[in-house]
């Protein structure tokens, strides 16, 4: 798994928004979606009423999850975890172990490829400025609300 994969399925988890170790339990059975309000038809005299189908049709594609509030998610791991020292809002070193990833210069050169740096891949401040915010803007491309301060 590419190291930004490891980073989406930390947040978001391994089965999609709200699925994984950091985004919601694992083990619980997926919440079904509310159903759409649906017109109801009027029924006509001597026609019995029909109710409507709960199912989608085939081939129709199942209802969007939600947005991953990715601000929400990673503030409560940090305090499930207590370590306050951790400054993951600008840090994609900290970010990186807030997850429990290798925030390796190794990694972070992997990284800064998968996301497309072109600028040298030394570890400088300037390239981990910039993998933490294409970080953030990737998230939410992926489906995660990301205040504009953490991306911009």
């Amino acid at each position: 798994m590419s190291i930004f994969g490891k980073i989406k399925s930390a947040i978001f988890g391994d089965h999609g928004p709200l699925g994984g170790q950091f985004g919601g339990k694992k083990d619980a059975a997926p919440a079904a979606p509310a159903p759409a309000p649906q017109h109801q038809p009027v029924p006509q005299a001597g026609v019995p009423a029909q109710a409507p189908s709960q199912q989608p049709a085939p081939g129709q594609a199942p209802a969007a999850q939600a947005p991953v509030d990715v601000e929400a998610v990673l503030t409560g791991v940090a305090q499930r975890k207590g370590n306050p020292n951790l400054n993951w809002r600008s840090s994609i070193v900290d970010l990186m172990k807030l997850l429990d990833l290798d925030s390796s210069l190794d990694n972070r050169k992997e990284l800064a490829t998968e996301l497309g740096y072109s600028g040298a891949k030394d570890g400088s401040a300037e390239m981990n400025i910039w993998l933490h915010k294409a970080v953030m803007r990737e998230l939410e491309k992926n489906g995660g609300t990301v205040p504009a301060g953490l991306k911009d």
